[in-house]
């Protein structure tokens, strides 16, 4: 079942929608009543995240571009942090508690100044990924995603594109194997 914190993985071969083919998905919400959100973890933009937010190119994770968090809302930004170890900055708001491995949304308007020495890490997405009350839940149904946990690191790879094979070769078993599917079946 899907949650907050959880990833979403594209099955390849069944989920062939251009905006999401061969992503990651971490959900930031999901209500069986209000639908799902979530960012795409593996879209890399050539926007250098200065152009929008000053002052942050020093602080977000490599690579220092936005990402494409969906096609819902593309001029909307929704940035993630995790912050150092101790209480929790102003202007950082709680997703994911993993056993000390906090994460959670950043205001990037507080500025890198005020947020740089609280927050370890960030990324910015732009636009994001939504589903509505039951929409989901019938994707999965559909086997076009794999629900699985996340890990405190995957928000801010360094290579974002590396990540989708990444996070379905440590699952172990049958869904490890779906790492190997060829990007143009055709071509096999």
């Amino acid at each position: 079942m899907p949650h907050a914190g959880c990833l979403l993985v594209a099955v390849p071969g069944v989920l062939e929608d251009p905006n999401f083919r061969r992503t990651v998905v971490l959900l930031l919400e999901h209500g069986l009543d209000t639908g799902a959100l979530g960012v795409v973890l593996n879209r890399p933009l050539d926007t250098p995240v200065d152009d929008p937010f000053p002052g942050w190119h020093d602080v977000v994770s490599s690579p220092p571009v936005l990402f494409a968090g969906g096609p819902v809302a593309p001029s909307m930004v929704i940035a993630l942090g995790r912050p150092r170890p101790g209480d929790a900055p102003d202007g950082w708001e709680l997703v994911l508690d993993d056993g000390g491995h906090r994460l959670g949304t950043v205001d990037l308007r507080r500025g890198a100044d005020v947020l740089a020495g609280s927050i370890e890490q960030v990324r910015a997405f732009a636009g994001y990924s939504g589903w509505s009350p039951g929409q989901l839940e019938g994707e999965i149904e559909q086997g076009a995603w794999f629900v699985v946990g996340a890990e405190p690191w995957d928000p801010f790879v360094v290579e974002p594109e590396l990540l989708w094979r990444q996070v379905l070769r440590r699952q172990g078993g049958t869904v490890a194997r779906y790492a190997n599917f060829p990007a143009d079946p055709s071509t096999n």
